[in-house]
């Protein structure tokens, strides 16, 4: 169920969306309140679960990781085993970034990153496979990041 959010808590999350380290009095000028109501306000939505963490985005490229991938999977069966096994697998490969169980055509999205097209034929034939609950895969290579965001519209 979606929590009542006002303007201010609207701007609080936004800035932090900017910056999730930005001190406290400098939130607190930027969203017009002073630093104990701000600090007050942010642990509400915290302990609400609206701010669910904070993370540092980090650059992939610079990492030796800078390859990405979206592969669709179609499943061997539709069955809750079959599912289950297939998301436990998923959540523990590092190079799957987003996992997505899908209404349409494919059961599955991923966004996978590698490090290079060989990195990722050698993650494809070990992980994706029947082992897994997967029958398909297909894959898509995008040529160009138009947008690239986390931040939510708020």
């Amino acid at each position: 169920m979606p929590i009542k959010l006002d303007e201010i808590d609207r701007r609080i999350l936004r800035a932090l969306q900017r910056d999730g380290r930005m001190q406290n009095a400098e939130l607190a000028q930027e969203v017009g309140l002073s630093p104990s109501p701000c600090l007050r306000r942010m642990r509400l939505l915290e302990e609400a679960g609206v701010i669910q963490r904070y993370v540092a985005v980090l650059d992939p490229a610079k990492l030796g990781i800078g390859m990405t991938l979206f592969t669709r999977v179609w499943l061997t069966a539709q069955d809750a085993e079959t599912i289950e096994h297939f998301v436990a697998a998923m959540k523990q490969l590092p190079q799957v970034v987003e996992c997505y169980i899908m209404l349409g055509e494919s059961d599955a999205l991923l966004r996978v990153v590698v490090d290079d097209l060989d990195g990722y034929r050698r993650f494809q034939t070990t992980h994706l496979t029947r082992a897994n609950g997967i029958r398909n895969v297909k894959t898509d290579l995008p040529s160009e990041i138009v947008k690239q965001t986390h931040a939510l519209p708020v």
